[in-house]
C-alpha cells in the first residue's frame, strides 16, 4: 500500500467534519405564530439556532428512564458534535474522551475492539443499539451519532457480564430533515478517509438515511499499520409520527488491515526501542466482513404507553495471518536462546525477537429478539415509569486455528510435532520488517466451535413518591446454555463441554431532586459472568459456577446555566467468585478483585462561545484473594491505572472562526498479572483551529503536540506487551453540507 509523502498529502484537499453553531435569526416578516401582526405591521420574531452542544440529556436505551438525572449510575455520553471536533473515526477514538476506560491490543484469541472499563474487561460488554456486539472487529464511527457508557454491573438491563460497565453505539437514523453531508479528510501519515451522509424525507411520516465510507493508508506514525477499510450503513424508517413506527437499519463493513501487537517487554519494561518498531511481515493482514442487520417496531398503545419489538442479527467474519513478537533473547549456532524473564544486561544490538504466527479465521454471530413494554402510570399519588421486557438470543462461534513452525539461525524454533507456531527471529533494533517467516508453510490447528442460547426477563420501575424522592428498582433471570468444542484435545483444551447457567440480577436506587437542576443518588447493582461467555474456555472452567459481580455508587448530577452538567461520583465493585488458575488448565473460584473508585464530569457550555467535555476517574484496584500460587494475588489488575483524566474544549474566536484543544493523562500501569512489567503514564496534548460556515466546515487537527512517547494499548499475553501511540499527526478535514 502505498504512502503519501507529506508534501503530497498537503497538496490534497478533501477533509472531514466538525462542530458548528448556528447563528440567530430573525424574521421580519411573520409573527411566532406565521401570521401578519394584528395591527398591520409586521411583527419581528427571534428564532433560537441549536448549537452543536457536547451536553447530552439522554441516552437512547430504553432500558433508563429519558432524563439522565432519573438514572442511579454514571453515565458519560459522547455525541456526533464532540467526535466531529476531534476527528475521531474510530470507536477507539470516541472512547479516549472516557476516563476510566483503558484499550487493550491484539490478543491470541481475540481481534478488534479490546476495552478495560472501571479495571475489568468490556470485550463481551459493546453493544449496538442496545444490543450485544459480541462480534470481533475494528468498530468506525461513519454510521454512530454517539457512543454511550454506563458505568457499574448492569446485569439487569443487559444480562451477563457489564461487570465495569457497558459501552453502547447508537445509529444514526432516517428523520424528515432532508440533509446531505460529504466529508474528507487527509492525514500526515498519508491516510486518506472519505464519509458520505445523506437523508431524504420520502413522504410526510417515512425517511431514508444512507451513510458510506471508504478509507486508505497508514493508521499512525507506527509501521505497518496499514488500513484498507469501506463501509455502507442505511435505515428507513416509516411511520414517523404515527402511533406505529417501523424502522428497518444495515450495517455493511469491509476491512483490511495489519495488526499491531507492540513491543515485547524488557527489564520490566516496554523494550526501550523506537516508537515505530514493529515485529510481524509485510504479509501480515487481517481481512474482516461485518454485516448487521436491525428491524424494529414501535406501537403506541397510548400516550403514556409503548410496546417494541427489536430483533437484530450479527456477522463477523476474520481472516487473519498475523505474526506477534513472543519473546526476547539471544540467537547463537544453537538457535534461538529465551532470556529467563525477560531480563539481560546486554546490549540491545544483541537481542533478538521470537516471532509466533497468530493465524486463524474466525465466524462470530448473533441473532436477538426483544419485546419490551414501558409504561407510566399513577397508583394514587405515586407515579410510576415501569418497564417489563423478555429476550431470546443465539449466539454461535467458529475459530480454526493455523501456525507456521519456522526456524531460527538454521535451528527449528518448535520440538517435533508441536503446534506452537514460533516462525523466526528478527533484531530487537531496526527489524527488517521483511518477508522472513512469510515463506513458512501453514499447517491446521485446532478448531474452537461454540453456541449458546439466552431466555430472559425482566422488569424494573422508577417510583416517585414525591416530586423530590424517587425509587429505582428492578429483576431480570436469565438462563444461560453454552457449549464449546475442540478438534484437538489437550491439557488446555477439552475436546467438550457445555453449562447452564440461571442467574438473577438485582438493581436498586434511590434519587432525591430537592430542584429541577439538582439528583442525588445511592444505588446498588449486579451483574454475572459465566465461565463460557466468551464460548471459549480451558478445562474445568466448564464446571465452574459463575462470577459474580456486586456495586455500591453514591453521586450527584447538577445542570448550571448556560447548559453546564456536572457530575461526581464514589463507587466500589467487586468480583467474588474471580477465577483463579490453580496450575496449568486449572481453575477454582477462590479470587476476589475490588475496584474502589471516583469519578468527576463536567460537560457543555461554560459560555455561549466557551464550552468543554471533561471527567476524571481514580480507580483503587487490587486483586485481594486468589488460589495458593496465583502471583496476581495483591497485585493491581492488568491494563488499569489510578488516574485518567481527559479533558477537550472549543472556544468560538469571532463568526466563523474556531480553536480547541485538550490533554489526556494517564498514570502507570502493569502489562502483567503479577504486576512485572511497569508502563508509564503520560500527557498527550492536542490541539483544533477551524473555520465553519453554514454550508461547509474546515477543519485543522494536531495530534500528540509534544511528540510524547506513551503507550496506548496493553497486551496481556506474552509476557505483557505494550503498543506505543502514534507520534505528532496532523489531519486536514473538510465537510460540505447540502
Amino acid at each position: 500500500m502505498n504512502r503519501l509523502t507529506p508534501i503530497a498529502a498537503a497538496l490534497v484537499a478533501t477533509f472531514a467534519a466538525p462542530l458548528s453553531l448556528h447563528a440567530q435569526q430573525v424574521s421580519p416578516t411573520t409573527t411566532s405564530a406565521g401570521k401578519p401582526a394584528a395591527d398591520g405591521q409586521l411583527a419581528p420574531v427571534t428564532v433560537q439556532g441549536q448549537r452543536d452542544d457536547f451536553a447530552s440529556t439522554g441516552t437512547a436505551l430504553t432500558k433508563l428512564p429519558a432524563d439522565l438525572r432519573d438514572v442511579p449510575q454514571s453515565v458519560t455520553v459522547v455525541n456526533k458534535a464532540q467526535m466531529q471536533s476531534q476527528g475521531a473515526s474510530s470507536l477507539s477514538d470516541a472512547l479516549r474522551n472516557v476516563s476510566g476506560i483503558t484499550l487493550g491490543g491484539a490478543e491470541g484469541g481475540q481481534i478488534g475492539n479490546n476495552i478495560n472499563l472501571n479495571g475489568f474487561s468490556a470485550r463481551t460488554d459493546i453493544y449496538l443499539d442496545g444490543f450485544r456486539d459480541r462480534g470481533q472487529y475494528y468498530r468506525d464511527t461513519f454510521a454512530i451519532d454517539e457512543v454511550e457508557v454506563l458505568m457499574g454491573p448492569s446485569s439487569m438491563l443487559f444480562g451477563r457480564g457489564s461487570t465495569g460497565g457497558i459501552i453502547n453505539q447508537v445509529s444514526k437514523k432516517a428523520n424528515l430533515k432532508a440533509a446531505t453531508e460529504i466529508s474528507g479528510s487527509i492525514t500526515t501519515n498519508g491516510l486518506v478517509r472519505s464519509t458520505v451522509d445523506v437523508n431524504r424525507p420520502l413522504s410526510d411520516t417515512s425517511a431514508l438515511r444512507i451513510e458510506a465510507m471508504a478509507q486508505n493508508g497508514a493508521a499512525s506514525t507506527r509501521k505497518q499499520t496499514d488500513v484498507q477499510d469501506f463501509g455502507l450503513a442505511g435505515s428507513y424508517v416509516w411511520g414517523i409520527g404515527t402511533p406505529t413506527e417501523i424502522t428497518l437499519s444495515a450495517l455493511l463493513q469491509h476491512n483490511q488491515d495489519q495488526p499491531d501487537y507492540g513491543l515485547p517487554p524488557l527489564n520490566g519494561h516496554p523494550a526501550n526501542v523506537g516508537r515505530d518498531t514493529a515485529y510481524g511481515l509485510n504479509s501480515d493482514r487481517t481481512i474482516q466482513d461485518v454485516a448487521s442487520f436491525n428491524v424494529g417496531v414501535k406501537h403506541k398503545i397510548a400516550p403514556d404507553v409503548t410496546l417494541r419489538n427489536q430483533t437484530q442479527f450479527n456477522y463477523v467474519h476474520t481472516d487473519a495471518v498475523e505474526t506477534a513478537p513472543n519473546t526476547i533473547g539471544t540467537v547463537s549456532g544453537a538457535g534461538f536462546t529465551q532470556l529467563v524473564n525477560a531480563s539481560s544486561n546486554l546490549p540491545l544490538s544483541s537481542l533478538f525477537v521470537r516471532g509466533q504466527s497468530h493465524d486463524r479465521v474466525i465466524t462470530d454471530y448473533s441473532i436477538f429478539n426483544q419485546t419490551e413494554l414501558t409504561a407510566k402510570f399513577a397508583t394514587g399519588s405515586i407515579k410510576h415509569d415501569a418497564v417489563v421486557g423478555v429476550e431470546v438470543g443465539h449466539d454461535g462461534y467458529d475459530n480454526q486455528n493455523y501456525y507456521r513452525n519456522g526456524s531460527c539461525n538454521g535451528t527449528a524454533l518448535n520440538a517435533n510435532g508441536a503446534t506452537t507456531g514460533y516462525v523466526d527471529c528478527v533484531p530487537l533494533l531496526n527489524p527488517s520488517y521483511s518477508a522472513a517467516g512469510s515463506s513458512v508453510s501453514s499447517s491446521t490447528g485446532n478448531r474452537a466451535g461454540g453456541s449458546a442460547n439466552t431466555v430472559a426477563a425482566y422488569v424494573g420501575d422508577t417510583v416517585e413518591l414525591v416530586p423530590q424522592f424517587k425509587l429505582v428498582g428492578g429483576l431480570r433471570y436469565d438462563r444461560y446454555i453454552a457449549s464449546i468444542t475442540n478438534s484437538i484435545a489437550s491439557a488446555r483444551t477439552p475436546a467438550a463441554a457445555s453449562q447452564t447457567i440461571n442467574f438473577l440480577s438485582l438493581r436498586s436506587g434511590a434519587i432525591w431532586q430537592p430542584t429541577s437542576a439538582q439528583a442525588y443518588y445511592v444505588s446498588y447493582g449486579t451483574s454475572f459472568n459465566p465461565s463460557l461467555e466468551q464460548l471459549t474456555g480451558t478445562q474445568g472452567q466448564q464446571n465452574l459456577d459463575p462470577e459474580k459481580n456486586r456495586s455500591y455508587e453514591l453521586g450527584g448530577k447538577w445542570d448550571l446555566a448556560d447548559g453546564l452538567a456536572l457530575t461526581a461520583a464514589a463507587f466500589q465493585i467487586t468480583k467474588d467468585n474471580a477465577r483463579s488458575q490453580v496450575a496449568t488448565g486449572v481453575y477454582a473460584l477462590a479470587g476476589k478483585v475490588r475496584v474502589n473508585g471516583a469519578r468527576a464530569g463536567a460537560t457543555g457550555h461554560i459560555t455561549r462561545e466557551w464550552q468543554v467535555a471533561a471527567n476524571y476517574t481514580y480507580l483503587g484496584a487490587k486483586v485481594l484473594e486468589g488460589a495458593a500460587g496465583d502471583n496476581s494475588v495483591g497485585k493491581v489488575p492488568v491494563n488499569t491505572p489510578k488516574h485518567t483524566l481527559t479533558t477537550w474544549t472549543t472556544y468560538d474566536l469571532a463568526p466563523h472562526w474556531q480553536i480547541g484543544g485538550g490533554a489526556s493523562y494517564m498514570s502507570q500501569r502493569y502489562a502483567d498479572a503479577p504486576n512485572t512489567v511497569q508502563v508509564g503514564g503520560y500527557t498527550r496534548y492536542d490541539a483544533m483551529l477551524a473555520y465553519t460556515t453554514k454550508a461547509y466546515d474546515i477543519r485543522l487537527n494536531l495530534y500528540n503536540l509534544s511528540n510524547k512517547m506513551y503507550y496506548d494499548a496493553l497486551i496481556q499475553s506474552d509476557g505483557g506487551r505494550s503498543v506505543p501511540g502514534s507520534g505528532r499527526t496532523a489531519l486536514l478535514s473538510l465537510t460540505y453540507r447540502m
